[in-house]
């Protein structure tokens, strides 16, 4: 049978082709029909020819929502039926780091990260824990609901990563590098964690409203050093007190390392793009420097999915345009272009 699916032809150039429909291969996978995912901002580098990726080759999207269609032997957690959010990130729920709260990081499995999911199925490998259950079924949610459902794939917690390991906590001064929609999610996430200043640098209008509706106290339009004179005067030359990295070039890096005040902690989420980073100014004011790859399935299970279903934060408000999957070109030129914060793609 084959099914639809986004192929990575060449930079600047993605296509839906017809390939096979994914079958289960292993005791633990478990095959997805999908019904919302989208493009990720990490998704731009290899369409943009940063990231060295084999032409006609699979593409990487790893975000989405669906419904189970099949399972392995070994599946105990999730029947045919059920409707689950699909982390990008696939822990084993018991091995040392998942129990620790970092399952990004699982000692089980090497092959933990999510890929192909721009398509009308996937095959899911070990999906016994890291899948999150949806109460019902998706046609039981707005769409404004699914859009928020999909975001706790990856960006929402993401957000909240940053936000967790640079300790936020209650009265904190935070600032938040980068507009894109981690960026806004890290303002969700700073909020959350009763930050009671939350700078956000963004020079885009659209994201600057977002940002102040997500709880955003100040807006920084500058980049560079202007932006760091421009934080240090907001908080009278002393600095935040975190630091959420959500961008990783190295102009990101180099901000968040000069924003924060003697002793400020940096969770970095970005994908790092740079291939040094000078420590000098980290040991010489005493900067906390943490971050990582976003604990997802720990954070929807214990307390993100419920925020969502209770209405207590609106993520999905990140995602500003819609595609069929038919559109996928579309959906990746409007992220591009800076034309959609978030590009969500309808599957089904």
């Amino acid at each position: 049978m084959l099914m639809k699916d986004a192929i990575f032809i060449k930079p600047g150039h993605v296509a839906i082709e017809d390939v096979a429909k994914p079958e289960v291969q292993a005791p633990d996978d478990v095959i997805l029909h999908i019904v919302r995912t989208c493009v990720c901002g990490s998704d731009l580098w290899d369409y943009r020819g940063l990231d060295k990726v084999p032409e006609h080759s699979q593409n990487g999207g790893h975000e989405a929502i669906g419904v189970v269609e099949a399972v392995g032997s070994a599946i105990t957690t999730v029947t045919p039926g059920d409707f689950v959010i699909a982390p990008f990130t696939h822990g084993c729920g018991h091995c040392a780091a998942c129990r620790a709260g970092f399952d990004a990081n699982c000692l089980s499995y090497r092959d933990n990260f999510s890929e192909g999911a721009q398509a009308e199925y996937m095959r899911y490998q070990h999906g016994e824990w890291a899948l999150v259950k949806i109460p019902g079924q998706p046609s039981d949610y707005s769409e404004d609901m699914l859009k928020s459902l999909l975001s706790l794939a990856d960006v929402m917690a993401t957000g909240y990563h940053a936000a967790r390991m640079a300790t936020v906590g209650t009265g904190d001064t935070v600032v938040v590098v980068g507009d894109g929609a981690v960026g806004l999610c890290g303002v969700i996430a700073a909020q959350m964690r009763g930050a009671k200043r939350i700078i956000a640098m963004s020079r885009h209008e659209d994201r600057q409203k977002l940002a102040v509706e997500f709880g955003a106290t100040d807006i920084v339009p500058e980049r560079g050093d202007d932006g760091v004179a421009k934080v240090m005067a907001l908080t009278n030359g002393v600095g935040a007190d975190a630091v959420l990295e959500c961008v990783g070039t190295e102009q990101a890096v180099d901000t968040a390392l000069k924003v924060g005040r003697p002793g400020a902690r940096v969770g970095r989420v970005g994908i790092p793009h740079n291939s040094a980073m000078d420590l000098k100014p980290v040991f010489s004011r005493n900067i906390t420097v943490t971050g990582g790859i976003a604990s997802v399935t720990t954070y929807d299970k214990e307390f993100l999915l419920k925020a969502v279903l209770d209405g207590t934060i609106h993520p999905g408000k990140v995602f500003t345009k819609s595609f069929k999957l038919d559109e996928i070109e579309a959906a990746y030129q409007a992220m591009d272009k800076r034309e959609a914060i978030k590009s969500l793609v309808v599957t089904d």
